[in-house]
């Protein structure tokens, strides 16, 4: 990363490389291939110990930052994560947390997330040119609230306790606002069943809602107010996948850069040709872009900034494209050797493709920004 860490940043990053380093080698990794999960429960627990569950939620509530700016400390685990293809609901859980913390909603279910004793998924929107557009409506039977439709890619549902489900509401005024609701997956009308990814470790699934009654007190923030929630949740998300992102192709690119030094052909080492030579060239240039642009847009969230939306976008879009670019460069770097389950390299080509259509594709983003542009008032000379 080429942010400005202070001590205790760097110290933090480090402690979770070492963690990870220890409790997720690459041969671990594999061993999850066909484990349900995808991760040790006790293994979560001894991260959140570490703090990946507490650095968006306020101290009032069990959480606290280790410099001040929690995004920014909170991409510093994401690298790693990505860095080390490592397993475990780290976005899902820390958007869930945030949001309860902010709204200062059911503490006993905030307090189990901290501790690393349950997890809970986000049901996502789904992204798209002009915004999102929630899968689930809402509609009011008395005080409680009955859902109906379906969400998809619900990372961890089926080890989640808990689901923050996104909903269009029917408004007073013919209009549709959004609401957000805490479920628990115990909840009759909900039902949930596996998706099949790319991903060794990470689970997805799809959740279904069939007229799924929820009380009134199962709100978090304000019922048919919570647009602004759901724009901040994105962000969180999308500075953690562009950071995990940057993780995977430093480790693929550091991975081949070693390979074609230790590697010879005809005598020479594979870094010693002409045409390899400007191949690297690319890539480091790809790289170092994408480390710019992801630590910019996690700045420019963290602390507000007008055009973080934009930014993170932006980001997203350049990352999707040139991070598969540049891995499987590093995959055809490696010859026959490169595609094969017992070398290394596949896990971050495997984290990578699945990051790259979570929250939005290049081509969503793309247009995403565009319309923002098409949108934007025109500023006098």
């Amino acid at each position: 990363m080429l942010l400005g860490l202070s001590d205790d940043q760097e110290f933090f990053r480090e402690t979770t490389d070492r963690f990870l380093t220890e409790q997720a080698p690459p041969d671990t990794l594999r061993s999850l291939r066909h484990d349900p999960a995808g991760f040790d429960p006790g293994y979560w627990r001894r991260g959140a110990e570490l703090g990946w569950t507490s650095l968006l939620v306020g101290e009032e509530h069990g959480g606290g930052t280790i410099s001040g700016a929690g995004l920014v400390d909170l991409s510093l685990v994401a690298y790693e994560f990505g860095h080390h293809a490592a397993p475990g609901p780290l976005l899902t859980t820390n958007v869930v947390a945030s949001a309860l913390s902010t709204h200062g909603a059911a503490p006993e279910v905030l307090a189990e997330l901290l501790s690393g004793e349950q997890i809970a998924s986000w049901c996502t929107p789904v992204p798209g040119p002009d915004g999102w557009q929630p899968t689930v409506t809402a509609r009011r039977e008395g005080s409680a609230l009955v859902l109906r439709g379906e969400a998809r890619l619900v990372e961890s549902a089926g080890q989640a306790g808990h689901l923050l489900v996104t909903c269009g509401e029917e408004a007073g005024d013919g209009g549709v606002g959004v609401t957000q609701v805490l479920v628990p997956v115990g909840t009759p009308g909900v039902t949930r069943a596996a998706m099949h990814t790319v991903d060794l470790t990470r689970r997805f699934g799809i959740v279904t809602f069939d007229d799924a009654t929820v009380p009134p007190e199962a709100v978090v923030g304000v019922a048919g107010e919570a647009a602004a929630d759901v724009d901040r949740q994105f962000q969180i998300s999308l500075v953690m996948l562009n950071a995990e992102s940057v993780g995977a192709m430093q480790a693929g690119f550091d991975m081949t850069l070693e390979w074609v030094f230790d590697r010879y052909s005809f005598g020479r080492p594979l870094a010693s040709y002409q045409a390899l030579k400007h191949r690297f060239a690319d890539m480091l240039t790809w790289l170092e872009a994408s480390h710019a642009i992801s630590d910019a847009a996690c700045v420019a969230a963290d602390t507000g900034a007008p055009g973080a939306s934009e930014l993170l976008s932006a980001a997203k879009a350049y990352l999707g494209q040139y991070g598969i670019a540049l891995l499987q460069d590093c995959v055809q770097m490696h010859g026959g050797i490169g595609v094969t389950f017992e070398h290394d390299l596949h896990l971050y080509l495997r984290r990578m493709t699945i990051d790259c259509v979570l929250a939005g594709t290049s081509a969503d983003h793309r247009q995403h920004i565009a319309a923002m542009q098409g949108t934007r008032e025109e500023v006098p000379a």
